[in-house]
C-alpha cells in the first residue's frame, strides 16, 4: 500500500506544484520548494507510521513545519496557502495509505478547492494595495477619492497602518477593484485618412 500511496503523492504533488500553481504565479523556485517539503514530510510520516510511532508525532511534525518562516525571500499569502496544502498531502497521503479510497477522495477535494479558490477567474478585478501618500489625509472620504484617483479604480475598503505628521505621510492599506476593461472596437470598422493636396490627395 505504500509504494500506491507514494505514487498518489507524487501526482498530487505534481498537480498542485506546477499544474495549479507554476502555470499560474510562474515561480520555478517555490516548485522545488513544495515537492520537496511534500516528500519529505510524506517520506518521515510513513516512516513513522510503519515504525508503529504515534500519530501524535506526525501531527507535531506537521504542527512544528507550519510555524517555518522562509527567510531567504518574501512570499505571499497565497504561497502560503500551497505550502500548507503540500504539507497536508504529503500527511494525508502517508497516515492514509491503509485507506486508498479515503485517500484518493481527500486528494481529489484538495486539489479541486485550490483549483477552485486560486482560479483567475474568480474575483478577478479585485485587488489590495499598500499605498504612500506624499499627504496626510484625515477626511475619509477625500483619502478615498484620492486613492481612487490614483489607482484608477473604486476603493472598498482603506485601513490607515501608518501616519507621520513630522514628514507629511501616510501609509494605507487598499483595497479595490480595477474598472472593466474597455470594448475593443469591431475589426470591421473601416479608418479613411486624406492626403494633403500637395501629396496627391483630393
Amino acid at each position: 500500500m505504500i509504494w500506491f500511496a507514494l505514487a498518489v503523492d507524487l501526482t498530487a504533488i505534481f498537480v498542485l506544484s506546477y499544474v495549479l500553481y507554476f502555470r499560474r504565479h510562474g515561480r520555478r523556485d517555490l516548485v522545488l520548494a513544495y515537492v520537496a517539503l511534500n516528500v519529505g514530510i510524506f517520506s518521515v510520516v510513513a516512516m513513522l507510521t510503519m515504525k508503529e510511532v504515534g500519530l501524535a508525532v506526525g501531527f507535531g511534525l506537521f504542527g512544528v513545519l507550519s510555524i517555518l518562516r522562509l527567510r531567504s525571500d518574501t512570499i505571499s499569502q497565497g504561497e502560503i496557502g500551497y505550502y500548507f496544502t503540500a504539507i497536508a498531502l504529503g500527511l494525508i497521503n502517508a497516515v492514509a495509505a491503509p485507506a486508498p479510497w479515503t485517500m484518493l477522495g481527500l486528494n481529489a477535494l484538495m486539489l479541486g478547492v485550490m483549483y477552485v479558490a486560486d482560479h483567475p477567474g474568480l474575483i478577478a478585478r479585485s485587488r489590495r494595495r499598500v499605498v504612500t501618500l506624499d499627504v496626510v489625509i484625515e477626511d475619509e472620504t477625500a483619502l478615498r477619492q484620492e486613492l481612487e484617483r490614483r489607482l484608477r479604480g473604486k476603493v472598498q475598503h482603506v485601513l490607515v497602518t501608518e501616519v507621520d505628521y513630522v514628514r507629511d505621510l501616510m501609509v494605507v492599506d487598499a483595497r479595490y477593484q480595477e474598472p472593466r476593461s474597455a470594448p475593443v472596437p469591431s475589426t470591421g470598422s473601416t479608418l479613411t485618412l486624406s492626403l494633403p493636396a500637395w501629396m496627391g490627395g483630393r
